[in-house]
């Protein structure tokens, strides 16, 4: 068994046993606090807020915390005020001199964006903390509060919930540096993961009960499935390898080409920004339903209406447009074309038939922009595909969001993202990576 003397080379290293051990432990940390309620109120009054995230976008909220919404916890809101803090910081660099210089400082600047991004992540819990303890006394019976004085409890509770926020942000931040890496993203597929075995049992017993279709739709439901799960992992790991030769003076003032080898590569994603467009898409695709709730018009109720529906028309084709102009946009922030043509002018690399320098650049731009168009409309397909897996498959909708969509690019993108991480640990210590067999290798002379 080849995968586990693997399993067995990666406790062999001591630095990765720790990190992973680290990681871990942090995971089960976060998994604890969202089963605990806030203080003031009565555990077993839940069952209407359950109600209320079965499905919709509050049920889509409801996974991304691991039940936490539904549990009136001190977790409630998840990390989901960072990820959009992120996005309003990442939109404002666009557009502000300030943060754009930040953003070419290095690792200083790096750090000045994280703090500005943590401020405004607690600026954000603290709007939407009310709002949902608001929605708690609109939804909850009033027995199910214990403390009498309301003041007293929206402003007690509204502090747990945003210093809960912080917390899981710390946590995320604190897996980054200490543990695997990809900390903000591992909490929210943890979250996911926990309402994944609920949802496939409550679709199993819709199946298999009354003219649900039996045993037989719930094995091609899963092919179905496993198909998906096929496709967002060739999304994620497709690239295309861009040829590359090198070159440099001889004493007699010509070039020698080829100094490194003739199978020379600059690989590029097809899907370069992995699952961020989801990420970012999702939590804009929040705001609508906000906003119109905010008035009680006859077009605001029309719009809160079709952006509550998250298997609806209307919301998959805005979430659709929104994951391929955020591919393109997280993309271009994140593969910097000038820099990898200045790095490969340096080191006396060109690509065959292109001018080192500014043609290289735009050549490089040129080709990414011709990958993102199919990688981000496959990234929008994959994200849309529960809408038709409920409407054309009748799947139970708790389980349909695992058919491709948020919740299962998510788990695929990290999922490789980390065992990536631990590869390069792996291989750094003449170990096979988990993406080979398993088995010692000679140490390079």
């Amino acid at each position: 068994m080849k995968f586990i003397d693997t399993i067995k080379n990666v406790w062999k290293i001591e630095e990765l046993k720790n990190r992973i051990l680290v990681t871990l432990g942090l995971l089960l940390v976060y998994r604890f606090g969202a089963q605990i309620v806030l203080p003031g109120i009565d555990a077993s009054e839940l069952a209407n807020l359950g109600t209320q995230t079965q499905d919709g976008i509050l049920g889509l909220l409801n996974a991304f915390t691991g039940g936490a919404f539904a549990n009136a916890s001190v977790f409630a809101l998840g990390i989901m005020p960072y990820i959009s803090a992120s996005i309003v910081v990442q939109l404002m660099g666009i557009a502000i001199p300030y943060l754009q210089k930040l953003q070419k400082e290095g690792e200083s600047g790096r750090k000045k964006i994280n703090q500005i991004t943590r401020w405004l992540t607690i600026a954000i819990t603290l709007v939407q903390g009310p709002g949902y303890i608001y929605n708690l006394f609109a939804t909850l019976p009033a027995e199910a509060f214990v403390i009498p004085n309301q003041t007293v409890f929206v402003v007690s509770s509204v502090i747990i919930i945003s210093t809960g926020c912080v917390f899981a942000m710390w946590l995320g931040e604190k897996i980054t540096d200490k543990g695997i890496g990809n900390g903000i993203s591992l909490l929210i597929m943890v979250g996911i993961i926990a309402t994944l075995p609920q949802s496939f049992v409550q679709n199993f017993a819709s199946r298999t009960s009354g003219d649900g279709g039996g045993m037989i739709m719930v094995l091609i439901e899963l092919v179905i499935w496993f198909v998906i799960i096929l496709a967002s992992v060739l999304l994620v790991m497709a690239v295309r390898q861009i040829p590359v030769q090198y070159a440099r003076r001889t004493a007699g003032g010509g070039y020698e080409k080829n100094v490194f080898g003739s199978r020379q590569y600059i690989p590029l994603k097809l899907n370069a920004s992995g699952v961020m467009p989801i990420i970012f898409a999702q939590a804009i695709m929040f705001v609508p339903v906000a906003v119109a709730g905010l008035s009680d018009s006859e077009m605001s109720q029309g719009v809160k209406a079709a952006f509550s529906d998250i298997f609806g028309f209307w919301y998959n084709l805005v979430f659709a447009l929104l994951i391929i102009i955020f591919t393109y946009f997280y993309t271009a922030i994140t593969v910097p074309t000038n820099k990898m043509a200045d790095d490969l002018k340096r080191s006396g690399g060109f690509i065959p038939g292109i001018r080192p320098g500014s043609e290289t650049s735009e050549y490089l731009d040129k080709i990414m922009s011709q990958i993102t168009l199919p990688g981000s409309i496959f990234l929008a397909l994959i994200a849309i595909f529960p809408a038709v897996a409920v409407k054309l498959l009748n799947v139970q909708q708790g389980w349909a969001l695992f058919f491709g969509g948020t919740s299962l690019l998510i788990m695929v993108g990290v999922a490789i993202d980390t065992m990536q991480q631990v590869n390069s640990y792996l291989l750094n210590r003449h170990y096979d990576g988990l993406m080979k067999t398993g088995k010692n290798r000679k140490a390079v002379a």
